[in-house]
């Protein structure tokens, strides 16, 4: 081998620098997703379509809404230990720019906003990998009997044995 990893095959943590490890101890897409979607907003706030609704002193909420937007991808990048309340608060924010700010930046911040949103929600922090039903039912197996499943247990070689002495013992 020329000393080269195979392609698809991950650096182990001690060598990946400080940023990376950084972007995956957090949800840095859906964060950065819902910072760009309400950014997007406010440029879009100064296009000249009349479907604006303006809600109180010269519309305030429709830059009310997409400052939080931003505001709360920032703080799910810097903060995420609260990742399950900023972005069930950017959902219904990004939804809501949807009447306060020329139809939620043209769909397209709306969509930037609830995507970052969910992304965020379903992120999970570092686990062990998910093991199928068929993998456990193999452990509690292996567990139970304390050998692989392809071997026999003590159990039937108990009942070989008492059946070579002659007496049939009770099989459960």
């Amino acid at each position: 081998m020329s000393g080269r990893e195979p392609e698809g095959v991950r650096q182990p943590v001690a060598r990946q620098d400080a940023f990376t490890r950084w972007v995956y101890g957090r949800p840095f897409f859906g964060g950065l997703w819902l910072t760009l979607g309400g950014a997007w907003i406010l440029l879009t706030m100064k296009a000249s379509v009349k479907v604006v609704l303006h809600v109180g002193m010269q519309g305030v909420a429709g830059y009310l809404l997409p400052t939080l937007m931003v505001l709360l991808g920032l703080l799910i990048l810097f903060s995420p230990d609260q990742r399950l309340f900023y972005s069930i608060t950017g959902v219904l924010i990004s939804m809501g720019t949807w009447v306060t700010s020329n139809l939620g930046g043209f769909m397209v911040g709306l969509l930037l906003g609830v995507t970052g949103s969910v992304l965020t929600f379903g992120w999970l922090p570092d686990q062990d990998p998910r093991v199928s039903r068929r993998e456990r039912g193999r452990e509690a197996e292996r567990s139970a009997t304390g050998t692989d499943p392809g071997q026999p247990g003590p159990a039937a070689a108990t009942a070989q044995a008492g059946m070579v002495s002659g007496t049939p013992q009770a099989t459960q």
